[in-house]
């Protein structure tokens, strides 16, 4: 069992928790995540590592509440354990000096894009990142962010803060400026999916990290499959990260949305049973 150190939100729905994990704190990389589990029969929950400290012995996780195991894992406080945490776990992000490379965030997507901003910088890149989130209380981590890109650009869907536009207007700003060397886009599937069709427009390679459903983590189950160029790919081991343009996003969507209704239906009994998060 691995201990919250502290738990702090950045809105009602998005947490940030740091927790007891000091192996998994030195071996980590950019890019790598880890299996979560609340309750000795709880769902398996894939996070990816948003940072970690080595003195302390901890890793950053950041949660939005959506479905009935993370709702489970957010209502969880300082002194509290986590029953499983497994990691690290998939490939770590390439890394080397590529240019100049526009870091596409969207939402919670921000966590997990810090230690890979943080990487290509001490590679020697050049680093642009667009936030993006529907409203101003939706933009996380904009401040850590800044110290460490050369450039942080915020949208927002509804225009509350910095640039009205979505995530991709922000993209393309960039790559209408200045030569674009690679994108790495994290966000949901559909952003994701929009930032691809317009990079391959403009022939600016980008990498896609993925979220997938997952249920063990490590290749055997295969629930987290995916087309990439035509191939099955298991997320939790051959990635997170895969080439966005040889990525069927739009069958991805499909098996995201497939399991909704049930996901809806342990919601309300949640609810039911404890009373609204």
């Amino acid at each position: 069992m691995n201990k919250i150190v502290s738990k702090e939100y950045f809105s009602a729905n998005v947490i940030k928790f740091e927790v007891e994990a000091p192996l998994i704190a030195r071996s980590r990389k950019a890019g790598h995540f880890v299996m979560v589990k609340v309750g000795a029969k709880g769902e398996r929950i894939p996070l990816t590592i948003a940072d970690a400290n080595i003195l302390k012995g901890t890793i950053t996780l950041v949660v939005q509440k959506m479905g009935v195991s993370s709702s489970k894992l957010c209502a969880l406080n300082e002194g509290d354990y986590i029953t499983d945490l497994v990691g690290p776990l998939g490939k770590a992000t390439h890394i080397e000096n590529f240019g100049t490379v526009i870091c596409a965030c969207g939402g919670v997507g921000t966590a997990p894009m810090l230690p890979i901003v943080a990487a290509l910088k001490e590679a020697g890149n050049k680093v642009i990142t667009v936030l993006a989130a529907r409203s101003k209380d939706l933009i996380i981590l904009e401040e850590q962010m800044k110290k460490l890109a050369d450039e942080v650009i915020v949208m927002t869907d509804d225009g509350s803060y910095g640039n009205k536009g979505l995530v991709t207007n922000g993209v393309e700003k960039v790559i209408n400026r200045e030569k674009v060397d690679l994108c790495v886009t994290i966000g949901p599937a559909i952003m994701m999916k929009f930032v691809s069709l317009l990079t391959k427009k403009y022939d600016v390679p980008t990498l896609a990290s993925l979220n997938t459903i997952m249920v063990d983590g490590t290749g055997m189950c295969g629930a987290c499959r995916v087309s990439v160029g035509g191939k099955t790919k298991f997320v939790c081991v051959d990635g997170p990260e895969f080439d966005a343009h040889l990525v069927d996003f739009d069958e991805m969507l499909m098996r995201l949305g497939g399991y909704r209704d049930i996901e809806r239906e342990e919601m309300e009994k949640l609810k039911c049973a404890s009373g609204a998060f």
